[in-house]
């Protein structure tokens, strides 16, 4: 019978086996091949050559920080420092033009636009949302619609001191005062106010507060309502509620609320006053980012 070829030779010695037996098959224990076994080893070598080489080993504080010095935040910082180096120009000619002029250079609109929005999406949109729409009080940025004057000098100066805050001595400032909390007005004056409110935009209302639009107030509440707010409403929001932007006070003749136009939200309003405060960016951007994201707030659609 002739010989198998895969077959080993007659004087072979025997080769042991793993003991796994699957089907009838035995799995020889043979040794791995000398230069895998050196490739092996040659990777272990160089990995531990390059947690050394990098920062890598964790310590209490920080990582070891590698003997060749290498991190990628100085690269970050160099990246960045050759970028304000590069648009330096650019930013010098920012600061220096008057704020309406901006527009007129469409060089330094392009820019400013480019790097409003940079600063935007880093820093205002987690309250004016990623479209700029706003939200629940928030303002909206779209529309024009703007509680302390929306051209680019306004929007500058909002923005550079911020509103209500209590690091700027500059900042806007003005105060709602919590009509029922501190017992201004009862609760049927708030109701009467409310209600004449809401018949300033033609909004659907009731004394029973239900928000069915066939449901109409008694005129008697509204004419109740209209005194009271010449008496405690119209010094800031205007005799004819037009709203002030000297004071931030909105206008109260059409359907843009910051924190909601019907009946419930006009009461808790009155009831506990608003008070929302914006930071002053002036401490934590610099005079070309903020005069940057004045253009692209400006530029949006609702900047005057």
């Amino acid at each position: 019978m002739p010989r198998n070829p895969t077959d080993p030779p007659p004087d072979a010695p025997e080769v042991e086996t793993t003991g796994h037996i699957w089907d009838g098959i035995e799995e020889y224990n043979n040794p791995m091949p000398r230069w895998w076994l050196w490739v092996f080893y040659a990777t272990i070598v160089w990995g531990l050559l390059y947690t050394l080489a990098y920062p890598a080993w964790p310590g209490l504080r920080s990582a070891t920080a590698g003997f060749l010095g290498y991190s990628t935040r100085a690269e970050l910082a160099q990246d960045i420092a050759l970028a304000q180096q590069s648009n330096a120009p650019l930013n010098a000619r920012l600061v220096a033009a008057e704020l309406p002029q901006i527009a007129a250079d469409a060089e330094l609109t392009r820019y400013a636009l480019s790097a409003g929005e940079a600063v935007f999406k880093t820093w205002c949109v987690q309250c004016h949302g990623a479209g700029a729409a706003g939200a629940r009080g928030y303002p909206n940025l779209l529309d024009n619609e703007w509680l302390w004057g929306g051209d680019i000098e306004a929007i500058h100066t909002s923005i550079r001191y911020g509103i209500r805050n209590t690091e700027s001595p500059e900042a806007h400032y003005s105060e709602m005062p919590a009509f029922g909390r501190d017992e201004i007005l009862q609760e049927a004056e708030i109701s009467a106010v409310a209600h004449y409110i809401l018949s300033l935009s033609g909004a659907a209302h009731d004394t029973a507060h239900d928000t069915a639009p066939e449901a109409v107030v008694d005129a008697a509440v509204v004419a109740e309502g209209a005194t009271l707010y010449q008496e405690q409403c119209a010094a800031c929001h205007a005799e004819d509620a037009m709203g002030d932007r000297f004071q931030g006070a909105p206008g109260l003749t059409d359907a843009i609320w910051l924190y909601g136009g019907d009946y419930a939200s006009l009461v808790e309003s009155i009831t506990y006053g608003r008070f929302g405060v914006m930071p002053n960016w002036d401490s934590r951007l610099s005079e070309a980012q903020i005069r940057a994201v004045s253009v692209y707030v400006h530029g949006l659609g609702g900047g005057e």
